[in-house]
């Protein structure tokens, strides 16, 4: 499943806290997004209906992520992988080097991981 940054935007407020209220999670994204009590509670609701977000409306804290930050990063690579690069992790790789600054010791540490790849 692919996320939209305002989906993205609310589980950055869930991840970073193990529960929130609809108050603490609107003082988070109206700072960061603007956005209106209103607006929050409509994507929270939304979110929970596509299992991305829980509701315990018996608790003062209700609202808590059902998905890490780590299975949306993995699904975001490989969307990026296939949809920009064909599935060519190399490709992909050699872009990010091209583009970005990367120190010696960053040079190091990827020649580890390709060394301790079995490809």
């Amino acid at each position: 499943m692919r996320l939209t940054d305002a989906e993205w935007s609310v589980l950055e407020a869930l991840w970073t806290n193990d529960r929130l209220s609809l108050g603490e999670i609107y003082d988070i994204l109206k700072i960061k997004n603007g956005w209106s009590k209103t607006t929050v509670h409509t994507y929270l609701k939304r979110m929970a209906a596509k299992s991305l977000v829980g509701i315990d409306n018996d608790s003062k804290k209700p609202y808590c992520a059902l998905i890490s930050r780590e299975n949306c990063a993995v699904q975001e690579r490989r969307d990026l992988l296939e949809r920009v690069y064909n599935g060519a992790a190399g490709d992909m790789i050699a872009a990010f080097l091209k583009d970005s600054k990367i120190s010696s010791k960053e040079v190091e540490r990827l020649k580890k991981l390709l060394d301790d790849m079995e490809v």
